[in-house]
């Protein structure tokens, strides 16, 4: 399957090194490709600069947002949260149309350090405003709840875990599903939230794992959601 990554950030980075390992066609989308192949400098979290990570992964070519988009038969949304609506508006509606666009990214306000806040929450979430935004699209939430090298490996969290998905669109989600299988995520750990409205839970998790991930000391965390009878 041919998949563009819109985002050139660590999250961005391991999804598209695990989706190529898979055998996927992956792209990586960025607004400028000079720009971010001549940035010398680690990101705000720490990642070293793309020009470097792409010497290990020369098989994911990095195109410009609407290239990229116009390549992927599906779109990964890893852009930071803040940003996210612009990359997709340079990717172009046009290049999602029809498509599966899988968004991962959080709303997250750091301003105020850790942990974060949202910037959108309640009675609305960023997965519902990029449907907006693009109607077109085939808008699916997941994999926002977990760190991104558990999103390619939940076995890095002993034990059985749950992963979401919210959307509109029930062979959307079937798509994303297989993706997530690919990854290692068992059929019945992923939770299907219903409605791209789901997005609003699944985001605002993220206040009590960044809790979490602060009390234990680790990233690699998650739930499970125990069902009565």
């Amino acid at each position: 399957m041919k998949i563009a990554v819109i985002g050139t950030g660590g999250v961005g980075r391991v999804l598209a090194a695990a989706l190529t390992g898979l055998g996927h066609e992956v792209v990586i989308g960025t607004r400028s490709v000079e720009s971010t192949l001549a940035s010398t400098d680690p990101d705000v979290f720490g990642n070293p600069p793309y020009a470097q990570w792409q010497q290990d992964h020369q098989d994911i070519a990095l195109l410009p947002f609407a290239e990229a988009g116009a390549f992927g038969e599906v779109v990964v949304n890893a852009a930071n949260g803040a940003n996210a609506l612009a990359a997709l508006e340079a990717v172009g509606a046009e290049n999602l149309a029809g498509k599966v666009l899988l968004d991962v990214a959080l709303p997250l306000d750091l301003s105020q350090g850790m942990p974060p806040t949202l910037t959108v929450a309640n009675t609305d979430s960023l997965g519902e405003q990029i449907q907006r935004a693009f109607p077109e699209a085939k808008v699916v939430k997941s994999l926002n709840s977990v760190a991104a090298p558990v999103m390619v490996d939940p076995s890095r969290v002993p034990g059985e875990h749950d992963l979401f998905v919210a959307g509109d669109d029930e062979d959307a989600k079937q798509v994303v599903r297989s993706l997530l299988e690919g990854f290692g995520w068992p059929d019945g750990s992923i939770v299907d939230l219903g409605g791209i409205t789901g997005a609003r839970g699944a985001e605002m998790y993220a206040r009590l794992y960044f809790t979490l991930a602060d009390v234990l000391g680790t990233f690699d965390v998650n739930i499970k959601v125990v069902r009565g009878k």
